[in-house]
């Protein structure tokens, strides 16, 4: 699979598991701070964010990237970019999932990888293989029957598939490590979320203070909440093939669909689950044509025909590229 011994790959594959369970299974953690709004949590989300990775960088010192950053004002702004689109993608997650709307939640998430390939194709004019096209146009397909199903369109996952594909897309351009990227973004989100903060405070609608020790404690998990997993992904992706990670990445929708329907008792008609069905069989195509192509690489690799190390770019999902900066949900 790659030239790393055998133990690191166990350690990259925990640290996956890890990563990806963790955030699959967050739906469970953001109803513990009600009765939080959803932007307040959001605000102290940013907050103990900063906190918790600047005190990791202190711990590891590494600062270097910051003066680098600072002298690249293009970078800089498509951090701001990046970190304003994150917040969104955020704050919709936690109201939705504080809303009742965890199963929808989890489809924008299932479907951001078919986000990712239309991305592409629009913005960076990329070519797809005819399976590709299939499994956007049976995505296609599944919203329009969720959008019969909901009576509406699925306006949640839409806004969190559309907002982590264009985070995505960002970062790559950043080209940022994750601990180091969630540092610049939270940066650049902290006053605005400090200064609302403090306005809910003088207005005496603040919950931190008011609602005991454990909910003030609760509110400052979340910055652990956030970098947790971004800190196991991280070790992960240094050990383990983009490949893998493509299919690990799968877990954390499909946690939080089963935690919806299963823990939160959300309703499933039939036309939903057709919906569903459809979405996942655009993924099962995904993922079908990315392990064929990994597979020719190898042989091709094997017999001396290509480069050693050069993978095709769709030998991984777009998805798991996009999940390689990733600090969600």
């Amino acid at each position: 699979m790659t030239g790393k011994p055998e133990g690191e790959q166990r350690l990259g594959l925990l640290n996956g598991f890890a990563a990806y369970g963790m955030w699959g299974l967050v739906p469970l953690f953001w109803p513990l701070l009600k009765p939080s709004g959803a932007v307040e949590i959001l605000a102290h989300r940013m907050v103990w964010s900063l906190l918790f990775v600047a005190a990791a960088l202190l711990l590891i010192r590494r600062w270097a990237w910051l003066g680098e950053l600072l002298r690249q004002p293009r970078r800089l702004a498509l951090v701001t970019v990046a970190a304003a689109v994150i917040t969104v993608n955020w704050g919709v997650y936690i109201w939705a999932v504080n809303s009742g709307h965890v199963v929808e939640a989890s489809l924008g998430y299932f479907i951001n990888p078919l986000v990712t390939i239309a991305m592409g194709v629009l913005l960076l004019k990329e070519r797809l293989r005819p399976v590709q096209w299939a499994a956007v146009g049976v995505g296609a397909s599944a919203v329009l029957v969720l959008t019969i199903g909901y009576g509406r369109p699925p306006w949640i996952s839409l806004c969190l598939a559309f907002s982590f594909a264009t985070y995505g897309l960002v970062k790559k351009k950043v080209n940022l490590g994750g601990v180091e990227s969630l540092a610049a973004e939270s940066a650049i989100q902290f006053l605005p979320a400090l200064g609302y903060l403090m306005w809910l405070s003088a207005r005496g609608d603040a919950t931190f203070g008011t609602e005991g020790t454990g909910h003030a404690l609760l509110l400052a998990a979340s910055g652990i909440v956030t970098a947790l997993p971004l800190v196991c992904f991280g070790a992960s992706a240094i050990r383990v093939p983009l490949s893998t990670l493509g299919l690990l990445q799968y877990m954390t929708p499909v946690f939080q669909f089963l935690l919806g329907i299963l823990y939160f008792k959300e309703a499933m008609p039939p036309e939903r689950w057709a919906g569903f069905a459809l979405v996942w069989l655009a993924l099962a195509l995904l993922t079908w044509n990315a392990l064929r192509t990994a597979r020719r690489a190898a042989r091709a690799v094997a017999r001396g025909t290509a480069a050693p190390g050069r993978v095709p770019a769709d030998t991984v999902s777009p998805a798991a590229e996009a999940d390689a900066l990733r600090a969600r949900p």
